[in-house]
């Protein structure tokens, strides 16, 4: 039997006293897409950091392909929500791929020929190569954020986590990236937190609801109730090509 990417036992974590996290409890097997969603402040990247080693949790075990997430970060890669860089900073999109590779060398490494090549290939793997010596400012947003991806894939990672990929995109180069992901799964486990409740319906195998406690379904059906026991009001689905959510006036609103 294959053992699970991810193995997530009880865990708690709590900031200045405030739970974030409760009794959360998660197995992720080779091959899985997964996409954690749920409202603002819900705990969606406090988890991803948890995975990450970035966090201890209070309570509870983590392991990652077997190992404490400390002793396996170089074999998961990350994609942050938001990555802030001076643009006209002149560092190359190629350099910035090359940063990937610290996660498994260490911050001091010099870059050598293999590092190079493994950032290249993932370059091409998200079809940036040909603008490898281009400055990283004077690339669109879509653009970045696959070079960010890139930087994730020169890891050689057997995880990726992304932490919502496509908020700042439109929809049509959204789309393109969760294409992308849909390709990238066949070689890895991959973990996305999102709120594009279209692209969950479409591109995701199994869904987690999170709100400090994680509801796991094994599929991607989304329905009215599984929304609602996460965001805690009620909630409707209107579909029209795809799902959109609506919230109706509920307690401790005026409606609208």
């Amino acid at each position: 039997m294959t053992a699970p990417v991810l193995a997530i036992d009880g865990v708690s974590f709590a900031y200045r006293g405030q739970p974030v996290l409760e009794d959360v409890s998660l197995s992720v097997e080779p091959g899985d897409t997964l996409a954690i969603l749920g409202p603002n402040g819900s705990g969606k990247t406090t988890l991803l950091k948890v995975i990450l080693g970035l966090l201890a949790p209070d309570r509870g075990s983590i392991r990652v392909f077997g190992e404490p997430p400390a002793r396996a970060h170089g074999r998961v890669g990350y994609v942050p929500q938001r990555f802030v860089f001076d643009l006209d900073f002149p560092i190359r999109v190629l350099d910035v791929a090359l940063m990937g590779r610290l996660a498994s060398r260490g911050l001091f490494h010099r870059f050598d020929a293999e590092d190079r090549a493994c950032a290249l290939a993932a370059l091409e793997r998200v079809e940036m190569k040909a603008l490898a010596e281009r400055p990283i400012g004077t690339l669109s947003g879509g653009q970045i954020q696959r070079v960010l991806i890139a930087r994730a894939l020169a890891l050689e990672p057997g995880l990726l986590l992304l932490d919502e990929p496509t908020a700042s995109l439109d929809e049509r180069i959204g789309r393109s990236v969760w294409d992308l992901l849909d390709e990238l799964s066949r070689d890895m486990a991959i973990i996305c937190v999102s709120h594009d409740i279209g692209a969950i319906s479409r591109h995701v195998r199994s869904v987690a609801c999170l709100n400090v406690r994680l509801f796991t379904h094994p599929s991607r059906q989304l329905t009215a109730e599984m929304l609602e026991a996460t965001y805690g009001c009620p909630v409707e689905l209107l579909a029209h090509g795809h799902p959109h959510r609506v919230f109706p006036p509920h307690e401790g609103e005026g409606g609208g």
